[in-house]
Formats: C-alpha cells, structure tokens, sequence
C-alpha cells in the first residue's frame, strides 16, 4: 500500500505540486523507504497529468544512500520518457547514478519508439536496483524491461503503489489491455438525481467550483465526447478554460445523422472528431477546413453510431480517456451499450422534483438486473459533493493485467 496521495484525477491547479513537496519535506525516510521514494514518483508522474498522451503518465527518482541524484518524468510526445529525464538531471547534478536505486511507476519500455528502450538505458546506467510500481501490458513491453533488467543482474522490485500508479493510467492501460479507452461520464444532477428542470433548463445546477473542477477532468482526458443534443441545445465550447493547459484535448461529438451546424462553437479551438452514420463529402470538406475530422461508422440497429465502434476507433487512434458530458440521451446510450467504465457524479444540495433525469435508461424489475458500482472517493467540492464510482470488475482487470506481467 502506498498512501499519502489525493485520487488520482483529484490534482486541481497545483494540487499536484503541494503532494509533491510534502513527498520531499517530510522527514528523511529510514533506508530503504521505499514507499516513500515511489510516492515522491507518483507525484512526478501526476505533475504531468495532460501533456504526455497517447504516452503513459510515469514518474522517476533516482536515489542513492538516502539522496536524490536525479528525478523526472515523460516529456510530451517525442521527448524523453521518465527514467531518461532522470538520469538526464542526474547528469546535470553532476551525480553518476551507478549502484542507485530507481522507482518508476511503469515498468520501463523494452522497444524502440521514438525514443531507445529505458531497459536498456538503466542497463547502461549500472543501476543496482529498479522498483517498479506496475507492469505495463503493453504487447510491446510486456515483461521484457523487468526480463532486460533482471537478466543484467539489477534487483527489481515490483508491486508497490500499484493501485496508486494504475489510478494515473487507468486509459493506457485499459487501452493496452481491451482495446478500448477508459470512459468516465461526468453527471450533475439534484439530490433527487435530476439534471435539469421539466423545462430543460440546467444552468446552473452545480456551483462554481464543482464546474471548475470538471474542467479539471475534462484536461486529463484525452477526447471530451457529447452528443448532439447537446450540442444543439447548449451550442457549448466543450474546452478547458478553467483548467488552462497547454496541451488540452480533443473534442468530439456524436452526430449519426451528421446534422451538426457548421457555425457550432465546438469547433472553435482544439480539433474535433464528428462521429456520424451518414455522409455529406462537401460539407466534410467544410468542416476539415475548421480542423474537424467526420469520421464515418456503421449504425446499431438503425439508429445512431455503433457506440462501441466509437470506442475502438479511439483507441486505435492512440486515446487512452474519455470525458463524456452529454445529455440523458447518450448518457442512457452509452450506459446501455457497456461503453462506461466510471461514473464523475457531481451532486448539489437542492431537489429539482419531477424533471429530467441524468440518463434515459431502461425500466428494470428486478435488483437481480441492476449494474452496481463501488465508491472509490468522495469530496466535497464548494457547494456540492463530488462522487467516484466504477465498474469494480473492470478495475479488477486491470489490476490483474499488470500485476500479472510483473511476475512474468
């Protein structure tokens, strides 16, 4: 178990910060704590919470006899990966880093990317020991950085905080493992579990801070995804302006009937996916000039887009999370279609009587049928509570995917 750090998604501006300073300053660990050196990684790896997709979020400390030598984490896209920004700030420091200790929270790659394997590079190093906080499912990793280093007579441990590391990549390992991102739906809704009153309106249910902080998840997501319903009623921008990022993620929307107007705010700023079911080629060219991209998929029972297609397009195109915030219709859809892994539930303190619900889903008449989730975590957020809760046998998964590779 390795504790002392806010969930995992939780990091508001500078949040991520303040945990890793109280991993710095507290007092010097007995040798080897090796909890506490791995905490000070996650908080690394936290720090970096947008800017290294489609790449994991991982964390590097380097440590000999008590003393950092070198610490970093993953560079956006085509920079160093974690354990090379630390050798990289060792060598800085002016510290040789041979017979130190690293903690990583992934196993280190074993494949040539565009960057060399880190396996390989803390072979060179002539590290004397690695702990790994997970294994990475990777197929082409895999086992083989822990085999690479274990095979050059470096110590390895692995396992510690593994919950901790899995929470900063549940979407690239979930993508690595099934094939499909991990999907959380952002809802916010009444005590009475409504969304907005009988008349539509919406704005605003939720407080301020409650707002800032789904702003906050909408930045660690790779795609922001709505429907177009909502777009339709909201005309919403779908961006990251109070969580401004510099590397804020796409957004995408779906619209099987391709109806979506081409003055729609969505497309000003990042680039956007259309999903739709129908295709329209000059207003597609249109669109591509506003930096949207309509993505054709086949229709489920002819209706809307095939909802788990659009989750494997995403992931074959390199996305790990999704941030979803649509209206009860999709959210219904989705929720029906197995496509939801977590549930970001934003509850504020009043009661909205007979109005619209969070999700359109079907009629159950038995608790034999109903889909159970576990509360993962709960904070009060202004205002209004914030609660977290997900699939426990996909985590369960996950969990097993990784720890099974790291006795492999």
């Amino acid at each position: 178990m390795c504790a002392a750090l806010p969930p995992a998604g939780a990091f508001r501006r500078g949040q991520w910060r303040r945990a890793y300073n109280r991993a710095v300053t507290e007092t010097s660990p007995s040798l080897p704590d090796d909890a506490h050196w791995m905490r000070r990684a996650l908080a690394l790896a936290a720090g970096v919470m947008s800017s290294t997709r489609p790449n994991p979020r991982v964390g590097c400390v380097i440590v000999r006899d008590g003393q950092v030598l070198g610490e970093g984490a993953t560079q956006p896209p085509g920079g160093p990966h974690a354990e090379i920004s630390a050798m990289r700030d060792a060598a800085a420091r002016g510290h040789d880093v041979a017979g130190a200790t690293a903690y990583v929270t992934l196993e280190p790659c074993s494949h040539h990317g565009r960057t060399p394997p880190c396996a390989d590079a803390l072979v060179a190093a002539r590290l004397a020991r690695v702990v790994v906080a997970m294994g990475d499912p990777n197929p082409l990793v895999n086992g083989r950085g822990l085999r690479i280093l274990r095979e050059a007579g470096i110590a390895v441990s692995a396992g510690l905080c593994q919950d901790e590391a899995l929470a900063l990549n549940v979407g690239f390992i979930a993508r690595m493992s099934r094939g499909t991102p991990w999907v959380w739906l952002k809802l916010a809704a009444s005590l009475d579990g409504r969304a907005a009153l009988h008349n539509g309106v919406s704005q605003w249910i939720t407080g301020p801070e409650a707002r800032a902080d789904g702003h906050q998840w909408r930045a660690r997501s790779c795609v922001v995804l709505t429907g177009i319903g909502t777009v339709r009623a909201d005309d919403p921008l779908l961006d990251t302006r109070l969580a401004p990022t510099a590397h804020p993620p796409r957004k995408a929307v779906i619209d099987s009937g391709f109806s979506i107007a081409e003055t729609a705010r969505l497309f000003d700023g990042t680039p956007v996916l259309v999903f739709a079911a129908r295709a329209d080629t000059d207003k597609a060219r249109r669109l591509a000039a506003r930096n949207a991209q309509v993505v054709l998929l086949p229709q489920a029972d002819g209706l809307r887009v095939d909802l788990p297609a659009v989750m494997q397009w995403l992931a074959a195109d390199g996305v790990n999370e999704v941030h979803v915030e649509a209206g009860p219709t999709l959210s219904g859809a989705l929720l029906a279609a197995d496509c939801v892994d977590e549930l970001l539930c934003y509850s504020a303190p009043m009661l909205l009587g007979d109005a619209a619900p969070m999700a359109a889903l079907p009629r159950l008449d038995s608790l034999e049928s109903v889909r159970r989730y576990a509360y993962t975590d709960v904070q009060r957020v202004g205002e209004d509570l914030r609660l977290r809760a997900h699939l426990p046998s996909r985590w369960q998964a996950l969990r097993e995917r990784v720890a099974l590779n790291l006795s492999s």
